[in-house]
């Protein structure tokens, strides 16, 4: 791998290269920006971007002759005839050569652009589920998708598994990845085009450097970590207050209650598409519903649709200069709003222009800000574009279809999502349209697979179909396509205790899923990760995308085939545990798990350190029993433990509550300390417990450091542990 270093290059093409001007601007010790633009013409600032600062190294015409122009600790070397710019880290001072990072050719005629696409290639946004790009072709427009796939959400950002990344912001145009190199083509002649390029030595920097060009991703509210149960046809007040009773009645964690809109059904929460009115024949008294919704501890999310096409303001609070303005659009909003409406599902537009679906971001979230100032804001979204994550939408593939091949698309489609646009992404549980093929098996597995995203979230047409009880009940509820299933699915016994097993191994998880919420505000490390983030001289894994990490130390393995009894797993080098037997498996090589319903394959690397909560039934519920901080041993570990008050604005003024736990796996010593100065005070009773051993051992942390000595539980544990071994034959169920 080479040293991580990132450059920006933003390029504007035109017929002679005499005709250009260069700039060449230092951005940070590992960004550089490169301008070329046509003598006479601006580059137009780009909604994606954020400002940076930068210093220019060189402006000014494309030299005659061959030149190289140092930034920072970059250099960029100029040709001509046809014009190129290759990107490099500079020779040692022994004389030897530096590293190529990325070489860009021009064609002066096409304005096309091409670099080198010599290993996988990942990223391009939510657009297919082909992980490694390579082979394919691909135009950055929105649009909305059904199928298997769902919609596209593009991002014109492409990462190299050899050490490169490019970005390219402007102009519009597609990337053409079918051959030996890559073309970039702009959708017209002449126009600026910037491109963005990372040279890294670890993967994590690649998604550092997207951050300080595109925002740091929003920290969402907890309570939109949990589950989420969207609605469609409603009979009524009743079985709007029934739904929610019946998850409490029922044991099945649940944190928000989302209502579809009327248009897209007979009766949902509104009038009609577009309004922002409560319909009272499902909501007869609006305020009095979210209230007893929110006794319940329910947030409530209302669906809304047809956004102004021409939708700008470059804030909530500058006057408005028309309908169109984000502040006119939001007025519109706010009597929904202090009915008790807590977040927003803002359907469709993939037929806006990318500064507007922006724009319908900025608004969900400035609009709810400027309402309740010190409440974060949430909205769920089908569309947006790269940048979009700095005010807090998480999108969702749109209306797939309820197949398994849409299953088995999910994991590559959700990873290059979560890489390049943002880390918050998910899909409809169960697939939205039904097919034949629509079962409780199917939504099972479906539901296992979006407990391990961050969007946990289920809906669908035959809604009641999307219940965890649903498929028990003896008949679909309201008739919502033409497509049915198979009526003998509807006394399907196993699928609410299977769902509530994955719902309640969400919420135990809350505490590990909540820090990598942070650390995806901070770093803009996604949540759902590909095998290669972690492991990128691991050959195998590298295009791997049937399978993820979930943070850094759960493997993830969803089962996406009917019947199956067994998955096939990769698991990279190291030891891993399964979460299930605590069996210990050697990495690098592939091993059977057998399954049944209930059973997803999880697998835990040597030295993690998994904090687990007893089960809640809202995000926000108090718990006697104190967490439980689990180490799995083997090697060192290290885990820094996030937590704030959950809802508030006030985690941009402070560090929040961090724990660091460290874990010395030849002493079997564990070290609790503070992890930042002048943080929240820390106190805490959390149970320890050396995997697979079942021996805890309770302590009281009070926010100063202290070791803890574990060698009689270590003791304990290894006697239920085996040495890793390399199975070829199924491990045992569950």
């Amino acid at each position: 791998m080479q040293r991580s270093l990132a450059l920006l290059i933003p390029l504007v093409l035109a017929t002679a290269a005499s005709a250009q001007e260069l700039t060449v601007a230092r951005i940070s010790d590992r960004t550089v920006e490169i301008r070329l633009v046509p003598t006479g013409t601006t580059i137009e600032p780009s909604p994606m971007l954020v400002e940076f600062p930068r210093e220019e190294q060189w402006r000014g015409p494309v030299p005659d002759a061959p030149a190289s122009v140092a930034a920072g600790p970059l250099v960029v070397d100029i040709g001509r005839e046809p014009l190129s710019l290759a990107v490099r880290h500079p020779a040692s001072a022994a004389g030897a050569e530096g590293g190529l990072v990325q070489d860009l050719r021009f064609d002066g005629a096409t304005g096309a652009m091409s670099f080198g696409i010599e290993k996988p290639v990942f990223g391009l946004g939510e657009n297919g589920s082909k992980f490694d790009r390579r082979g394919a072709n691909y135009p950055m427009v929105a649009k909305w998708g059904g199928g298997a796939q769902g919609s596209f959400l593009p991002s014109p950002f492409l990462i190299g598994a050899d050490g490169w990344a490019l970005f390219m912001p402007q102009p519009h145009g597609s990337f053409d990845l079918t051959g030996p190199r890559g073309t970039f083509a702009p959708a017209g002649a002449g126009q600026p085009l910037r491109c963005f390029v990372t040279a890294w030595d670890k993967p994590a920097d690649v998604l550092a450097e997207y951050v300080r060009l595109t925002g740091r991703p929003a920290l969402p509210p907890k309570w939109a970590l949990g589950y989420m149960q969207s609605h469609r046809t409603l009979a009524g007040r009743e079985e709007v207050l029934d739904v929610a009773r019946q998850f409490r009645a029922r044991q099945l964690p649940c944190d928000a209650l989302i209502y579809l809109g009327t248009g897209y059904c007979p009766t949902g929460w509104n009038k009609d598409h577009g309004s922002v009115e409560f319909n009272l024949r499902a909501f007869d008294k609006p305020e009095e519903i979210i209230e007893a919704l929110h006794a319940e501890h329910f947030k409530v999310v209302l669906h809304v649709n047809r956004a102004p096409g021409k939708l700008h303001g470059r804030s909530i609070d500058e006057p408005a200069d028309g309908p169109h303005h984000i502040r006119t659009y939001w007025e519109r909003h706010r009597a929904a709003f202090a009915a008790g409406a807590d977040a927003w599902w803002p359907d469709d537009g993939d037929e806006l222009p990318e500064a507007a679906r922006l724009a319908r971001h900025r608004c969900y979230f400035e609009g709810p800000l400027s309402d309740r100032p010190n409440e974060r804001p949430w909205s769920l979204h089908r569309t947006g574009a790269a940048g979009m994550s700095r005010y807090g939408g998480w999108f969702w593939s749109g209306d797939v279809d309820s197949s398994w091949v849409a299953l088995a698309s999910h994991p590559p489609v959700g990873l290059a999502a979560s890489l390049t646009v943002s880390p918050f992404w998910g899909s409809d549980i169960g697939g939205f349209h039904p097919t034949k093929e629509y079962s409780g098996e199917l939504f099972v597995r479906w539901f296992q697979f979006a407990a391990f995203t961050p969007s946990f979230r289920s809906h669908g047409r035959m809604w009641h179909l999307h219940l965890p009880w649903g498929w028990n009940l003896g008949k679909m509820g309201p008739d919502e396509w033409r497509v049915k299933p198979d009526p003998a699915e509807f006394h399907n016994a196993a699928v609410e205790p299977a769902c509530r097993a994955a719902l309640n191994l969400r919420y135990q998880l809350l505490p590990y899923t909540y820090t990598l919420a942070r650390e995806a505000h901070d770093t803009g490390m996604p949540l759902m990760r590909p095998l290669w983030l972690h492991h990128p001289d691991d050959e195998q894994a590298v295009p791997r995308s049937d399978e993820f990490l979930w943070g850094r130390d759960l493997l993830i393995a969803p089962v996406v085939a009917k019947a199956a009894t067994s998955r096939r797993v990769y698991l990279p080098s190291g030891t891993w545990f399964d979460w299930w037997t605590g069996e210990q498996y050697a990495g690098g090589t592939s091993i059977t798990r057998s399954v049944t319903l209930e059973t997803i394959p999880i697998f835990v690397r040597a030295g993690a350190i998994i904090p687990f909560d007893p089960v809640r039934q809202y995000t926000g519920q108090a718990v006697e029993q104190p967490t439980e901080i689990r180490v799995y041993p083997g090697a060192d570990g290290d885990f820094t433990l996030y937590d704030d008050d959950g809802h508030t604005m006030e985690y941009l003024k402070h560090d929040g509550e961090r724990t660091r736990i460290l874990w010395n796996d030849a002493a079997c010593t564990l070290t609790i300390e503070p992890a930042n100065a002048g943080g929240a005070e820390v106190r805490r009773t959390f149970s320890l417990r050396v995997m697979p051993g079942e021996e805890t051992t309770s302590i009281e942390y009070r926010g100063a450091k202290m070791v803890v000595d574990l060698l009689a539980v270590c003791t304990a544990a290894a006697r239920v542990q085996s040495p890793p071994v390399r199975p070829q034959t199924p491990a045992r169920g569950r």
